[in-house]
């Protein structure tokens, strides 16, 4: 189980990834994003994302399903963290965007339909959901984390029965020095309350 590892290497992960320059992701995210408006970071691992949003003057909510990191999300940030999974996650009233940087990635393929279904249902009609995933077909387990990857046709046949429309995707490498060979598909879609919801 992904959280298991994250919970053992919480210390290593945090100063692997708290420094790490995300400019050009958040330069592609937060123009759909009102002016003060209140993104959920949705698995937040250090809580570098969160601290960054809530210092451009958005509100923030910010969950992880690993305490030791949410402690130290909690410390980076100031911020108040919730430790819960994907599913637990609920908010009193529907919030303009959710980044799901490199999270949802740890989600059975099998389950990620509902996963990603469940928090558009947190978003406001025309609310944006990013997102990321390693690039490919398949799905790896490696050091106790399941990865499921996604590709270009992947992704068209994971948001096909959501009700989501896809506004942009496209291809980096890995921000984290030394590993900028490893690709990720990053995907920017919109709630549509006209498509079904499954």
């Amino acid at each position: 189980m992904s959280v298991d590892y994250y919970q053992q290497q919480a210390e290593p992960f945090y100063h692997s990834t708290v420094s790490v320059d995300m400019t050009p992701l958040y330069q592609r995210f937060l123009p759909y994003v009102p002016a003060g408006g209140h993104i959920v970071d949705a698995g937040c691992g250090s809580g570098r994302d969160s601290r960054y949003f809530a210092s451009l003057g958005f509100t923030v909510s910010a969950f992880d399903a690993s305490p030791a990191l949410v402690e130290l999300a909690q410390q980076h940030t100031g911020l108040p963290v919730s430790v819960c999974s994907f599913e637990q996650f609920f908010t009193p009233k529907p919030v303009d965007a959710i980044w799901a940087c490199a999270s949802l990635l740890h989600v059975h393929r099998s389950e990620l339909k509902q996963v990603i279904a469940h928090l558009t249902n947190q978003l406001k009609k025309g609310g944006v959901f990013y997102c990321s995933f390693k690039y490919g077909k398949d799905d790896v387990s490696r050091e106790g984390r399941h990865f499921t990857n996604l590709d270009e046709t992947g992704l068209s046949k994971l948001i096909r029965p959501l009700p989501l429309t896809l506004i942009e995707h496209w291809q980096t490498g890995d921000l984290r020095p030394g590993r900028e060979h490893e690709p990720w598909l990053n995907v920017i879609c919109k709630k549509d309350i006209s498509k079904e919801t499954v």
